[in-house]
């Protein structure tokens, strides 16, 4: 970063000394590339939590709304996926189970680079959308609602414990978009943590061993948040995020009518470029939670 400070520093009295303004459009793309630099750099030192450095998974469920809601859950999957495209994070759908008739009733996308955590965590919570129904044939406005979750994929350095008693293993035929992994034998895997009834599941890969080995991964990882909260409830992001997904829990509003805004309840950022943000341009909204959390 200094030496590339250093370089349009000395490009510019260049471009000074022959007087000649062809070097602008030059310097001003090192410019634009010299704030985005010093911008990751900003948000990198706000993410110095415990897993913010860890890949996660990040849960999306559809809430109150039925039929939208489930195309709104799709349409926050799509949102996330590009997001992750566009940041260099690679994103693997690890579940998915399809709406009735539409859109999506929840996924799971393991979402795998430096500072996944740390980036996403800014993200969960209750995400509304109001907008003309495309499902109903009166044309009414119509309110959704989904909920978001974020997970931080936990090191294999820490031992959890878990008595095999109290799981029970189910199998499944995988599903879901694309349709590769539809097979005709059950190598989609779901454990379920009996005394906690906490779940998990894996059908992104094709071998049921592999699926299996992925779902207690993440099984884990919910088991020693729950143990975090016990012990630090007030401090834990994901005690925020469990709100009912239903009117007034939302920390995001989505309006595609009667007008286009995006608007963070809990930092004000707010944008009219609706499109933009639902093809994953979401990072002023975690650059700006990130910086009022980092100062808190």
């Amino acid at each position: 970063m200094i030496d590339q400070s250093q370089s349009l520093s000395e490009f510019i009295e260049l471009a000074n000394s022959e007087g000649d303004e062809a070097f602008l459009s030059d310097i001003e793309k090192e410019l634009v590339s010299l704030e985005s630099g010093i911008e990751k750099l900003e948000l990198k030192n706000m993410l110095s939590g415990e897993f913010d450095l860890n890949n996660c998974i990040l849960e999306i469920n559809s809430g109150a709304g039925g039929t939208e809601a489930q195309d709104w859950a799709d349409m926050l999957l799509r949102m996330y996926l590009r997001w992750a495209e566009d940041n260099n994070f690679k994103a693997v759908i690890t579940d998915i189970l399809d709406g009735d008739g539409a859109g999506i009733k929840s996924a799971s996308i393991r979402v795998e680079g430096d500072y996944a955590f740390g980036y996403l965590k800014a993200e969960a919570g209750v995400h509304r959308l109001v907008r003309i129904s495309p499902f109903d044939s009166n044309k009414r406005r119509h309110t959704s609602f989904a909920g978001i979750s974020v997970i931080p994929e936990i090191n294999d350095e820490i031992n959890i414990e878990v008595n095999p008693a109290d799981l029970r293993i189910d199998t499944y035929r995988s599903g879901g978009k694309g349709g590769q992994n539809v097979n005709k034998v059950e190598t989609a895997v779901r454990i379920t943590h009996i005394p906690t009834n906490t779940v998990a599941a894996c059908q992104s890969e094709r071998s049921q061993l592999s699926n299996r080995e992925n779902a207690m991964k993440l099984l884990k990882s919910k088991l020693y948040l729950l143990e975090v909260e016990k012990r630090e409830a007030a401090r834990d992001e994901l005690e925020k995020s469990k709100k009912r997904i239903e009117w007034g829990s939302q920390i995001r509003s989505y309006v595609f009518h009667p007008y286009n805004l995006v608007k963070d309840h809990r930092t004000d950022v707010e944008t009219s470029d609706t499109q933009k943000v639902m093809d994953g341009d979401i990072n002023r909204f975690i650059k700006e939670y990130l910086l009022q959390s980092f100062q808190v």
